[in-house]
């Protein structure tokens, strides 16, 4: 079948994480769980930038909001597919969810970026802070990020349109991910994976060489402190940051720059959950517990609440 002169509806067989009914009742519970956690922590996360108008926490609430939408690109789906009895989702639904998870996900990585800059600004040139980090440059950092993982989508789905399917239609995942798609195709992909292995090296590794020149910088300054208590005051302040850029960078790298191989389908499944919709979750834990700012920030806002005291 070409996906370029369809005229019948295509759709996709999901396998998902696993056959067992039992386990199936149980990840649809544990997954929705993780999604509503997801929604809830990001969006407290989103609400505390009000009270704490610093570009950090602007650029905090933009990486909540795009943890929102990475979730949900593919959770909902998901949990639909556990619960129903066909678990398929149409050519047009994978093109979507592909699309989409390209662009979120490169989004994600240059706020990542942006909040690294933004820390070695505030560390590294204190003085000048206020006056380099201005709304406007925040704004065009996050508006820049948007467009970079919009054009990062734009370049990898169109190809897709061409390729041909021989009646295979199964895709051993919970979701479309390009990788899984191009395996079941019958035409020729090599344009696909080098435009793939491009776009992840220029985008994905040029990401992180600009978070890694920030912290090589503030590394080095904070190695410069004399006071102890000043270079782990400085610290703190990054190492939420670094906590998420490890655990965002590390599975996306495994899962789209490993060679594809059927023995490792399943720890395929595992590294993506662990990337797609764990650490979405996590995001806000983790900078919650760091960070004494957002305590503070949560504690005035929902004050009245036992627990939280």
């Amino acid at each position: 079948l070409s996906m370029g002169n369809q005229t019948t509806e295509y759709y996709f067989f999901l396998l998902g994480l696993s056959n067992n009914l039992q386990l199936q009742i149980f990840l649809f519970f544990l997954f929705l769980l993780i999604y509503l956690l997801t929604l809830l922590g990001n969006v407290i996360i989103m609400l505390t930038e009000c009270s704490l108008q610093t570009p950090m926490f602007f650029f905090l609430s933009h990486l909540a909001f795009v943890d929102i939408c990475y979730s949900s690109v593919t959770v909902p789906k998901m949990l639909e597919n556990i619960i129903a009895k066909q678990k398929t989702i149409s050519w047009e639904g994978c093109i979507a969810q592909i699309f989409f998870f390209f662009q979120v996900a490169c989004a994600e990585v240059f706020i990542l970026s942006a909040m690294a800059y933004d820390r070695y600004i505030a560390i590294c040139d204190p003085l000048h802070y206020t006056t380099i980090m201005k709304k406007e440059i925040c704004r065009q950092l996050v508006g820049g990020s948007w467009a970079m993982g919009t054009f990062y989508a734009v370049l990898n789905v169109p190809p897709l349109v061409n390729l041909h399917f021989c009646g295979n239609n199964i895709i051993d995942h919970y979701s479309c991910e390009l990788p899984s798609v191009l395996a079941l195709a019958c035409t020729q992909t090599l344009i696909n994976y080098i435009v793939l292995l491009i776009t992840v090296l220029v985008f994905g590794l040029g990401s992180f060489l600009l978070t890694l020149i920030s912290y090589v910088y503030i590394i080095s300054t904070i190695v410069k402190i004399r006071s102890a208590e000043s270079r782990h005051k400085a610290f703190s302040t990054c190492s939420s940051h670094l906590i998420v850029v490890g655990l965002f960078y590390i599975a996306a790298f495994f899962r789209y720059m490993k060679p594809s191989s059927e023995s490792l389908a399943y720890l395929d499944k595992l590294v993506s959950v662990q990337y797609s919709i764990l650490t979405p979750m996590l995001n806000p834990l983790i900078y919650s517990l760091k960070n004494k700012d957002i305590k503070n920030a949560l504690l005035k806002k929902f004050g009245k609440c036992k627990f939280l005291q």
